[in-house]
């Protein structure tokens, strides 16, 4: 029931929030899809399967690059602008992915995917932000994260049903009409772009610092050997680490916006919804590779029934999502997402706990699953709400990055963890879901630093 404290979202809010977020689904999908099809490439091109891993590490790599620069492009040229151009670059490059005639083609044209791909999330967030104010953007932005938590789920099992039945080229091929679709109803349903400021000179130094600076972080943490960091791995972490230090020095001494205005960090608000935003994305994105995992290596189960399996997860972040973003608009941002942070580290204990039967660990799915989507929404929410509408654009671009590299630090941590036991594979993944654990608990620090709702 609709109260004074909860006001009703305007359906055509709604319709735009759906529309723009119908491409991160599409590029989250494409992502987790392509992991199936790489045995394929591989033997369709005559390549090792060390070299056709970079069609998915490539492709995290361009996002880490382009999404910095994610503010600046839409305050120079306009958010409504720059989504529909990366909407455009994604299909285009999944277009040229499907037709690609060599491995180094395929990687060509998967940068140019990133580059639309790693712009749409931001960009559409800017978008939905500024439409939707600080009075509803928690329910909306869980509402939107609701559709986003089935892409790891969908994309194994149409990645698994089209190489089977069509080809891996129908992967990318598959974007095409969806995107068709999404561009006319963006281009109707999207405000037109107002002033831009075109003032704002390019920050040529900082992307010159961050954008080699993440990606050197993001290759380092993914090359990882045996219990630890390969020493390629360690030497790019140092020299990432190295960069964005000093663009952090760089950004607090400019006069003029840098690309990510570290400066949002003084905002307590902002503050404690980045670091929620960092540790969630460590949880969120490394349970993307070790629960899979854990059902191929444990349960023995094929690519789609580890897809099939992960269903009960994303069921229970819709339902989750779309509980929370009513209360966190109600009751505040703190005691939503700590919430959530408690039912995500339940239904992760089970895991841990050694041989189960599946449907507890289906029901224990569904209750981590509604705790990360209690958890997502809400807090890209309080970190929207937290600053001025004309410094939306650049805390898009700092929350995105900061949730990636989360993702990317916690994928790390729990693959480190589970190569480096000398141990049966039920006690190593044993262990490995109690670091997972841990690692969602800490979550639970800055969600309690959350300022309380003004009454």
């Amino acid at each position: 029931m609709t109260t004074s404290t909860t006001p009703r979202l305007d359906p055509r809010l709604l319709r735009m929030g759906l529309v723009l977020g119908s491409a991160p689904v599409l590029a989250g999908i494409d992502a987790t899809a392509v992991g199936i099809a790489l045995g394929d490439m591989a033997a369709g091109f005559q390549a090792s399967l060390a070299d056709v891993q970079w069609v998915a590490t490539g492709y995290l790599l361009g996002i880490a690059l382009v999404m910095p620069v994610s503010g600046w492009v839409s305050e120079r040229f306009g958010a409504r602008r720059t989504w529909l151009a990366a909407v455009g670059l994604f299909t285009l490059g999944s277009v040229l992915c499907g037709l690609a005639w060599s491995l180094p083609s395929l990687l060509a044209f998967r940068t140019l995917q990133a580059v639309g791909g790693g712009l749409m999330n931001p960009v559409g967030q800017i978008i939905v932000a500024k439409a939707a104010g600080p009075a509803v953007i928690g329910r909306l932005m869980s509402l939107l994260s609701a559709p986003v938590t089935f892409a790891p789920v969908l994309g194994p099992i149409l990645g698994g049903v089209l190489v089977e039945n069509a080809g891996w080229r129908w992967i990318f091929f598959l974007n095409l009409p969806i995107c068709l679709v999404a561009l006319p109803l963006a281009a109707r349903l999207v405000p037109a772009d107002g002033d831009t400021r075109r003032g704002d000179r390019f920050d040529v130094l900082g992307l010159a610092l961050l954008s080699p600076g993440l990606a050197a972080v993001v290759y380092g943490l993914t090359a990882v050997d045996g219990g630890g960091l390969s020493p390629a791995g360690t030497t790019a972490l140092a020299a990432g680490a190295a960069l964005i230090g000093w663009y952090v020095l760089h950004a607090l001494r400019k006069k003029t916006p840098p690309l990510i205005d570290v400066r949002l960090f003084a905002r307590r608000g902002f503050a404690v919804a980045a670091a929620t935003s960092f540790v969630a994305g460590a949880s969120l994105y490394s349970s993307m590779v070790l629960l899979p995992l854990y059902y191929q290596q444990i349960h023995h189960a094929d690519d789609l029934q580890v897809g099939l399996l992960l269903v009960p997860q994303a069921l229970g972040a819709a339902a989750g999502a779309l509980v929370a973003g009513t209360q966190a608009d109600r009751r505040g941002f703190r005691v939503v997402v700590t919430a959530g942070i408690v039912l995500a580290l339940a239904g992760t204990v089970p895991f841990a706990l050694g041989a189960l039967p599946g449907w507890l660990l289906s029901l224990a799915l569904f209750v981590r699953g509604a705790g990360l989507g209690a958890v997502m929404g809400p807090t890209m929410g309080a970190a929207y709400a937290s600053v001025e509408t004309d410094q939306t654009a650049r805390a898009a671009s700092a929350v995105n990055v900061l949730n990636r590299i989360g993702g990317s630090v916690g994928t790390a941590v729990l693959t480190m963890v589970l190569l480096g036991q000398d141990t049966a594979p039920e006690a190593a993944y044993g262990t490995t879901f109690w670091w997972a654990i841990a690692l969602s608990a800490v979550a639970i620090v800055p969600a309690l630093l959350f300022p309380r709702p003004r009454r």
